[in-house]
């Protein structure tokens, strides 16, 4: 399926440790360019979303977005190393006999490194947790893109059906403007009493004739439409291949609208010109 660079997505992750939230949205770039905006206990897992993201994606500048907010009525527990804490007041009572003090604080004796242990909260857990809401937010985030790119599909084949139209347009209006102009030169002459060889006539009405013929220009209009509804059908990364087709359709419609000597294949190649710019808006959004 043909997807665009322009989606979003947004993804919140709760648990009792607190709640986070990933938002990914992405725009048109030539090529795959991220950006993170992580807290900085999740700034290691970085790569590892930047590798997800190529696995996924060709193209576009997307930007991702962490928020994450601890609960604070989750508290770690406290243990009280008894061994140590003895072992302190055992020293600890001895010096005070020595110094005549018998008082011995047991604060200062918590205050001792490696006496009172708080259990750290388990990160490992919490960014697995962190990790399968990316995952899931990275899977919205490309069925959106996926949608808009169908979108855009159905945009251009409207603009591709537009081409064939104007295309049958000019190609029933060939015959009757080389009968049209075969008239108005013999007129001419007619009127100004020039008498010509009949052969002669016909050699230039023939080069005349070539001058103006557009079929080839038609048959390559034809052509790049069966291409490009190709490249649509077939998806995947198309953006560059589809933005190559424009310049071959804006360079027939150029020739046309040079041979032209009639309004109304005029007005088919400007209107040709305009289906393309239209087409070639659109497919700037694709990947």
């Amino acid at each position: 399926m043909i997807h665009s660079m322009t989606a979003f997505s947004r993804h919140e992750i709760k648990g009792d440790w607190g709640n986070a939230v990933w938002e990914i949205r992405s725009v048109n770039q030539r090529f795959l360019e991220t950006y993170f905006r992580l807290p900085e206990q999740f700034r290691s897992i970085e790569p590892v979303l930047r590798e997800r993201f190529r696995k996924q994606l060709n193209r576009g500048k997307v930007e991702c977005n962490l928020r994450f907010n601890a609960n604070p009525s989750a508290k770690s527990n406290v243990t009280l190393n008894a061994e140590l804490a003895a072992e302190l007041m055992k020293h600890a009572n001895t010096i005070a006999a020595l110094s005549d003090n018998s008082t011995v604080n047991p604060v200062e004796i918590m205050r001792w490194p490696g006496v009172m242990e708080a259990e750290e909260a388990d990160m490992s857990t919490i960014q697995a947790e962190i990790l399968a809401g990316f995952d899931q937010a990275l899977k919205d985030f490309i069925t959106s893109r996926t949608d808009e790119g169908e979108n855009l599909k159905v945009l251009i084949e409207q603009r591709l059906d537009g081409i064939i139209e104007q295309a049958d347009i000019v190609k029933g209006h060939m015959p009757e403007i080389i009968q049209w102009q075969r008239k108005r030169i013999t007129d001419k002459f007619a009127d100004a009493n020039i008498e010509l060889e009949s052969s002669r006539v016909e050699q230039e009405l023939v080069l005349l004739a070539q001058k103006m013929d557009v079929d080839e220009e038609i048959d390559r209009l034809f052509s790049h439409v069966k291409e490009t509804r190709s490249k649509l059908k077939k998806g995947g990364a198309q953006g560059r291949r589809l933005d190559f087709m424009m310049q071959e359709f804006n360079r027939e419609a150029n020739t046309l609208g040079s041979k032209s000597i009639n309004a109304d294949i005029t007005n088919s190649a400007v209107e040709l010109k305009v289906l393309i710019e239209q087409m070639r808006e659109q497919i700037q959004n694709i990947e």
